[in-house]
């Protein structure tokens, strides 16, 4: 491979990844937006993420997101849940576990303990059908047409799908509730962000 051919293969991978993002507005999935966007909205308790593999890189970059807005929210490891960790959940809280295929072992093992915790369960996956989809109180189905790589198996536009979709829901999350750029500076004070919100950007050399 040259290094034409090299920039080739990248430029078809962003434009892939670019134009399963802007796809997602076409999904059918109005209702499970909505009811995620409520559900977040009105948790009384804490937001607990959980997810293997890129799965769990999403679900940690959500649960900071959430974080940022006020919402709080964790990362919670699977193989450390089933073995104690999953004392942190609790009833007024939100458990939201992210599978591609809906269908991830270490995933299903932790549904027992929701429904004896009282929490609620939002599943995200791209399959209807699975076992995650069908436990959940909230199903949001988050989809793309394949992944850019050329096997269809790495979890790349999938990932930032998932990223993207709760990117917006933290932003629509940030009107909805009047979060205020005072509010904000309180929670991030620190680096080029927290020096806008407290107006010291003009300081920064």
């Amino acid at each position: 491979m040259n290094d034409k051919e090299i920039l080739c293969e990248i430029d078809r991978c962003i434009s892939m990844e670019a134009d399963a993002l802007q796809k997602l507005t076409e999904l059918p999935n109005d209702d499970g937006v909505l009811q995620t966007v409520h559900a977040i909205k009105e948790c009384k308790g804490k937001i607990v993420l959980s997810g293997c593999g890129t799965s769990a890189m999403a679900a940690r970059k959500i649960a900071h997101s959430l974080n940022c807005v006020d919402r709080p929210a964790l990362f919670l490891v699977p193989s450390d849940a089933v073995h104690g960790g999953l004392g942190v959940l609790a009833q007024e809280d939100l458990l939201i576990l992210i599978s591609k295929g809906g269908n991830t072992q270490e995933l299903v093992r932790l549904i027992p303990a929701c429904r004896k915790r009282g929490a609620v369960l939002i599943s995200v996956s791209e399959n209807p059908e699975s076992i995650l989809a069908r436990e959940a109180d909230i199903y949001l189905q988050i989809k793309v047409e394949r992944e850019p790589c050329r096997f269809n198996m790495l979890a790349t536009a999938s990932t930032l799908a998932v990223i993207s979709t709760f990117d917006a829901i933290c932003i629509a999350m940030m009107q909805l509730r009047g979060y205020t750029r005072e509010q904000f500076a309180v929670i991030h004070p620190g680096g080029a962000v927290g020096d806008r919100l407290l107006g010291k950007a003009g300081d920064v050399k």
